[in-house]
């Protein structure tokens, strides 16, 4: 996933400018703050937060997949520093920079923004290419932490409970959750939000 990150970012006709770097700097910082606001924090690892992963999402639904997947990795690093479980380096790996270099995934929507207006009772501005970047990208974190949980974290399943069910029904405990705060947000503020980063 890195690696293609990477590949991504090398065949991106736009360089990395001063401003990309400073979003990236700013919405990996502003995720880690939200992070330790916890609505909620599961026994073995993961939190219900205020929306923590959405700055990361909206910088990758800006500037593309390859920028987003790399600073949705150097904040998986954050993470681990800030809540060390590592039996590995392989789920190290994937329980960190891989699954929270998903939230590039939102990236894959760039430039197909479709904004509607609703009224429902106010009047509200609804990107649909957002709140789907937003869905894609928290799936694959949910995979990725899904598949760390039955490979490394099997041991913890209740007896005669199959591995994979109890870390789908660990894992989404918290993601749903953290999902739907964060596409409940976008509703309400996500296009201002993205003028506001693309300065428009």
């Amino acid at each position: 996933l890195l690696g293609l990150g990477l590949w991504a970012v090398i065949r991106q006709k736009s360089k990395w400018t001063a401003r990309m770097l400073a979003y990236a700097a700013l919405s990996v910082a502003l995720s880690f703050v939200l992070s330790y606001i916890r609505l909620w924090k599961m026994p073995q690892g993961g939190s219900i937060t205020p929306g923590s992963m959405l700055p990361l999402l909206l910088f990758a639904y800006t500037f593309g997949a390859g920028p987003g997947i790399l600073a949705g990795a150097v904040y998986g690093i954050l993470q681990f520093i800030q809540d060390s479980w590592m039996l590995n380096i392989w789920q190290f790996l994937l329980d960190y920079p891989i699954a929270f270099g998903m939230m590039g995934l939102a990236g894959l929507f760039r430039g197909r923004s479709k904004t509607v207006s609703l009224r429902l009772g106010i009047p509200v501005e609804m990107d649909w290419m957002l709140l789907t970047g937003i869905a894609i990208a928290s799936v694959g974190r949910f995979v990725a932490s899904t598949l760390s949980g039955v490979v490394f974290f099997a041991e913890y399943a209740p007896e005669g409970v199959p591995p994979l069910l109890y870390s789908i029904g660990y894992n989404g405990t918290y993601m749903l959750p953290e999902l739907i705060i964060c596409l409940v947000i976008a509703l309400l503020a996500g296009p201002r939000l993205l003028r506001a980063v693309r300065g428009k």
